[in-house]
């Protein structure tokens, strides 16, 4: 592990930087990186982004002014990927033994890379993101600000998750003070919904099944849904915060289908329960409060496995 410090000491010194994002991009992962790589590219670096998926439309703002660069990279960096396999294909096996420097957050990161800065109480890898910049001298413009508040609120569910902390809100604050559109991004993260969405939505409340006195709520995804609403990953994105959001619930599980087979678990949990111990079970991590893995068996015998694991914490 290395510090800020010492993260910064290295891409001051680095050129010709390849950033990284995770599969499935959420705000964080996409903030972290145009946000250095806009960075990066003010002292006069080359810099590019790559993402082994497409940019859903609500994300693809942060890529605006972003300047677009081609040329084989010196340096590799993955920002706010816990696991080479969360990478995704192709970019897993043309970079994932090449990780010069892992920028993270997620207490499972699994130390893949040749160097990882990584700061587990930080409620976002942006957090992370923006001392690195100060620590360069770089100077947050009101763009910057922006990816920098999506990767934050995104990664809070809007300041209401229990990763915030002090710091959060003074980093946010100090963004707003450098011009982030924090009511405007708000709004499009969690007040807009796709008329996709809302068909997600009504899909995935049908399927709803409760366990454990009702202590569990278990939702899933198919293709077929998918398919038949049109849905993009970014109306998927955000649904497996719904059985957590049930009174009572305290640990929810999402079930959805992988479009190559198996299936990908994500669990939201309420304290005292940790989403993170139990999916590390099955090779997988994240946080306390949001976690995931995949299983590559039926939906009957992943439901079976992950509830089964579940009623050992509870």
């Amino acid at each position: 592990m290395i510090t800020r410090s010492e993260a910064a000491d290295f891409l001051r010194e680095a050129d010709q930087i390849l950033i990284l994002s995770h599969q499935y991009p959420d705000g964080d992962t996409l903030g972290s990186a145009t946000a250095l790589c806009r960075g990066l590219q003010k002292m006069g670096k080359h810099a590019m982004i790559r993402c082994s998926d497409a940019i859903v439309p609500k994300y693809r703002y942060l890529f605006s002014g972003v300047e677009e660069e081609t040329f084989s990279p010196e340096t590799v960096v993955a920002v706010d990927i816990a696991d080479l396999q969360l990478i995704g294909e192709p970019n897993q096996s043309l970079y994932g033994d090449r990780v010069d420097l892992c920028i993270d957050h997620h207490p499972s990161n699994s130390d893949y890379a040749k160097r990882t800065c990584l700061d587990a109480k930080a409620a976002a890898t942006c957090e992370i993101i923006f001392d690195l910049l100060n620590l360069l001298g770089v100077e947050i413009d009101s763009v910057i600000a922006d990816s920098l508040y999506t990767g934050i609120t995104t990664d809070t569910g809007c300041f209401k998750y229990i990763n915030v902390t002090p710091t959060t809100y003074r980093i946010a604050a100090d963004l707003v003070e450098k011009g982030a559109d924090g009511h405007r991004i708000n709004r499009v993260m969690f007040d807009t919904k796709s008329r996709a969405r809302i068909d997600m939505e009504r899909c995935v409340m049908d399927t709803i099944r409760y366990f454990y006195d009702n202590r569990v709520a278990v939702i899933k995804i198919t293709n077929e849904m998918i398919a038949s609403t049109g849905a993009t990953e970014g109306d998927i994105e955000g649904l497996a915060s719904i059985p957590r959001a049930i009174e009572g619930v305290v640990i929810g599980v999402t079930i959805r289908e992988k479009a190559g087979g198996g299936y990908k678990i994500s669990l939201r949990a309420q304290p005292p329960q940790n989403a993170s111990e139990i999916c590390a079970v099955f090779g997988g991590g994240g946080h306390a409060g949001a976690a995931g893995c995949t299983f590559n068996t039926t939906l009957e015998e992943a439901e079976k496995q992950m509830l089964a694991e579940i009623g050992k914490h509870l």
